[in-house]
């Protein structure tokens, strides 16, 4: 068994309740911020070329799409680890280039929160969808429905 194998089997195993309401807020707040971004990517375009000088308008755009989309997957438990995998490049961006860059207040700014956000998607990468999620309603549901 290697490393990810081993970390997706304590996943799998490791499960409480508490944590899926921390999840379901997650992709909750991912989904709310996608619409924010959505609804006026200007400032969102404006924040990224203070940070690099070219910015393609798909990046921008893949960040909003990514947030409305994967958000809502993240809060009912459907495809986690997918979907957490492809927010964590978001993030990493957000924390490490848009956040941390120069002329940023640390304290004023995202970053606490965008470190967060990271940890628990990373977290989640790992944890998994846990017990209240539409992948373990259709994985007991197809069991029984085998058997």
């Amino acid at each position: 068994m290697n490393l990810v194998q081993k970390a997706e089997h304590w996943g799998d195993t490791h499960h409480t309740r508490w944590l899926d309401v921390v999840r379901m807020i997650l992709g909750l707040f991912i989904f709310i911020k996608g619409i924010t971004f959505v609804s006026d990517i200007q400032p969102l375009q404006e924040l990224i070329s203070r940070t690099f000088n070219y910015v393609p308008v798909f990046v921008v755009h893949y960040i909003g799409f990514a947030h409305l989309v994967f958000g809502p997957l993240i809060a009912v438990g459907l495809l986690t680890r997918f979907a957490a995998v492809l927010q964590i490049p978001i993030l990493i961006g957000a924390v490490f280039f848009i956040n941390m860059a120069p002329g940023f207040d640390a304290l004023n700014s995202e970053l606490w929160l965008s470190i967060v956000v990271l940890c628990l998607l990373v977290f989640y990468f790992v944890y998994g969808s846990g017990p209240l999620s539409v992948d373990e309603y259709m994985k007991t549901h197809i069991r029984h429905r085998e058997v």
